[in-house]
């Protein structure tokens, strides 16, 4: 990785909660409000935003764990805030803090941790899963 990825620098992003994000199996919404698949989603995404600009060329970031609380519904049309905070930086691992919000309630937190890999080595893992 590039130097200056340090605990503490932080990402954001903000979006609007559609219909397309609701709890919903086999085409059928249970409830109007962010699912929990898609509130995971965006904490895996400000979570990459993190270590992108300090990836080298020859590296990628690889999920490799993630554990969150869904604490509070954000009905269709809420904005939601997603925040990811390094909370510790190695040459090979990064693991940030990850919430959710919107104006009247935390949605989730928790923690999302990233393998940092060769490029080579992870097209190599995954030709042996072929």
């Amino acid at each position: 990785m590039k130097p200056g990825l340090h605990p503490g620098h932080q990402e954001t992003m903000t979006v609007t909660v559609t219909e397309e994000m609701a709890a919903s199996f086999g085409g059928e919404m249970i409830h109007p409000t962010l699912s929990t698949v898609t509130m995971v989603y965006y904490m895996e995404w400000i979570g990459r935003k993190v270590i992108l600009p300090f990836l080298d060329d020859h590296e990628e970031g690889v999920g490799a764990a993630i554990e969150v609380k869904h604490r509070a519904p954000a009905p269709i049309g809420k904005k939601v805030t997603f925040t990811a905070e390094a909370m510790e930086v190695r040459f090979n691992k990064v693991v940030c803090r990850v919430t959710a919000k919107h104006d009247k309630a935390l949605v989730g937190e928790g923690t999302f941790i990233q393998a940092i890999l060769p490029r080579q080595q992870i097209r190599e893992r995954l030709e042996a899963m072929r």
